[in-house]
């Protein structure tokens, strides 16, 4: 019996390589979409705070508190397991992930803007 060994760039070309890819691709799109779909739902529902908190009780800036949701998710999945009944923490957990990359990119670059350098009073943070 005979093995044939087929370059990896080449097998996108056969055709059920092919199919099987974009199976992948389309699944991986359908599912981002959703993802986008709810996270814009409940920006339209909550306006934007998970990223500007209210900070009526909790004084945890917006990072800490996405963390904080990411912590209840993750205990709620701990405790019930992942079914059908809770697939819509999975998605929230996902969001919330996602919300949180965003976060500690404003985070960086707020930290990164607040540099000052006065020449007479030295640099300030």
């Amino acid at each position: 019996m005979s093995t044939t060994v087929v370059h990896p760039q080449k097998a996108l070309y056969r055709p059920v390589f092919f199919v099987l890819y974009m199976k992948v691709k389309t699944k991986i799109t359908k599912a981002c979409d959703n993802i986008k779909a709810l996270l814009l739902s409940k920006n339209e529902k909550y306006g934007d705070s998970a990223l500007q908190p209210l900070g009526v009780f909790s004084k945890l800036n917006s990072a800490e508190a996405i963390k904080a949701r990411i912590d209840d998710k993750l205990s709620r999945i701990a405790n019930t397991g992942l079914n059908d009944a809770t697939e819509d923490t999975l998605d929230d957990l996902i969001g919330y992930l996602l919300l949180l990359k965003i976060a500690n990119g404003e985070q960086s670059r707020a930290n990164s803007a607040s540099i000052t350098i006065d020449l007479d009073q030295g640099v300030h943070c």
